[in-house]
């Protein structure tokens, strides 16, 4: 649920805590001079947040646990509630370790970010073996079930994670997620708010930290979600940065959170020479944007850290506090505009229409059946330029040993990517062949195969012979 932070008193001299199921005492406190002495109390004096990346096998380490109870109100975990963790093998779900992690935040008092529904990497073997129309349909049944999982539970959704391309370009980055079609962002994240409505959905990813072309690309993005109704919360900036952020960071925070998302801080570690100086840097920047939600750490100790070797973090390996904690602590606590306790985000109806809606309208052409004993339908997903197409093969009453399509495609369209048959040609009459696994089909029954394209396949036909 959007619960909101916990505001605080700066003038507060009386200390409060909060006994966890460990035995640890998390305080969220005020020192008498009226400044708080832990890095969540200290934000949550203007209603933010304070978190750490945490890894469910770390739990048992009890410097670790003592650090996390008393210094965070946020954790997102590491790699738990990725897909390769939460669904290893297709429609079989795992949540032992997100589970695990859950109930340690909840226990101890504090929110969880969900990291991170869909993303490129760390796919579970099946997935990356899939394309086309079934991987959007299992891409789909993963956010929907994973996000009714913890329905109620989980503070923001990491929904999509780093599907634009580095470079100048400030394109989507190519990935089997992006070659389904190019609306499958938004149909994630319509998925993702028909299962858990009262989730913040937010996009995340790197390398945005200043106004580039990537993170214009971003913008872009969120900006014609807002103006369609496309349920998008937050906007993510993980902050891996080797010395100070960028000149405009916090003008590059500014101008998202002007279109009435939230921006928060996620993945934050920062090595180098002026390692305070630029915690201290992004502290404040993020304190100065009135809708920057909070901040969160990459991990907790710099031996945890997957950049150890930088110690990027703000405790040391035995868990000491850095100059880096410091100048964080001193910028949290030098306060700055107050988070709007009212949610500033448009209301999206939590029954949202069908997740697919491409550039340009996508009727599917259906055939129908042929004496030959099977017959083919075709669905299209479209944008600007390019298309995928899901050829369905339905066999007859007799059953099929082998088929054999014939697509014909308008004038300016090819095929430049298949999936499940073989093909002959690009463009005009392209004809297709089943391959080894998909060639006996049981009467009645069906099987797919797709292709993507470029151009538009608008009007496409599609027939089928049995052989």
């Amino acid at each position: 649920m959007k619960t909101k932070a916990r505001s605080f008193s700066r003038a507060a001299a009386a200390s409060a805590f909060l006994a966890t199921s460990l035995g640890v005492s998390l305080v969220l406190a005020s020192s008498a001079a009226g400044a708080a002495s832990t890095l969540g109390a200290a934000a949550a004096q203007t209603g933010r947040y304070f978190g750490a990346a945490v890894a469910a096998g770390k739990l048992g380490d009890s410097t670790y646990v003592n650090i996390l109870n008393r210094e965070f109100s946020m954790i997102t975990p590491e790699n738990e509630m990725k897909w390769d963790a939460t669904e290893p093998n297709r429609g079989q779900f795992n949540y032992s370790g997100g589970d695990r992690i859950l109930n340690q935040a909840v226990s101890t008092g504090k929110r969880v970010r969900g990291h991170a529904l869909l993303w490129y990497q760390q796919e579970p073997g099946w997935a990356q073996r899939m394309e086309g129309s079934d991987l959007r349909a299992a891409m789909m049944n993963h956010v929907t079930t994973v996000a009714t999982h913890y329905k109620g539970k989980i503070y923001a959704w990491d929904v999509v994670n780093e599907a634009f391309a580095d470079g100048g370009s400030g394109g989507r980055r190519d990935s089997n997620l992006q070659r389904t079609g190019n609306d499958w962002i938004e149909a994630a994240f319509r998925a993702a708010r028909a299962a858990d409505p009262d989730a913040k959905l937010c996009y995340n990813d790197y390398n945005t930290d200043g106004v580039n072309a990537k993170s214009t690309g971003i913008y872009n993005m969120v900006r014609d979600f807002k103006s369609r109704g496309v349920p998008i919360d937050c906007v993510g900036f993980q902050s891996h940065l080797s010395g100070n952020p960028p000149g405009d960071y916090q003008a590059n925070l500014q101008r998202f959170a002007d279109l009435g998302v939230e921006v928060q801080i996620t993945e934050l570690d920062i090595s180098g020479s002026n390692q305070a100086g630029a915690y201290g840097t992004v502290t404040r920047a993020c304190m100065a944007v009135s809708r920057c939600a909070g901040l969160t750490t990459w991990g907790i100790r710099d031996t945890d850290s997957w950049r150890s070797g930088e110690n990027p973090l703000l405790f040391d390996g035995n868990g000491n506090k850095k100059a880096a904690y410091t100048s964080v602590l001193d910028a949290l606590n030098a306060g700055g505009p107050t988070v709007p306790t009212t949610p500033t985000t448009p209301t999206t109806p939590t029954t949202p229409t069908t997740p697919t809606t491409p550039t340009t309208p996508t009727t599917p052409t259906t055939t129908t059946p042929v004496p030959s004993g099977c017959s083919a339908s075709v669905s299209l997903n479209q944008w600007n330029g390019g298309f995928v197409a899901n050829v369905k093969v339905t066999a007859g009453s007799t059953g099929l040993t082998g088929w054999r399509v014939t697509t014909n495609l308008p004038s300016g369209a090819a095929v430049t990517n298949s999936w499940s048959a073989g093909n002959s040609g690009t463009t005009g009459s392209v004809t297709w062949t089943n391959v080894s696994y998909n060639g006996t089909v049981a009467a009645g029954q069906s099987t797919e195969f797709g292709f993507q394209g470029t151009g538009t396949a608008e009007g496409v036909t599609a027939s089928c012979a049995a052989s």
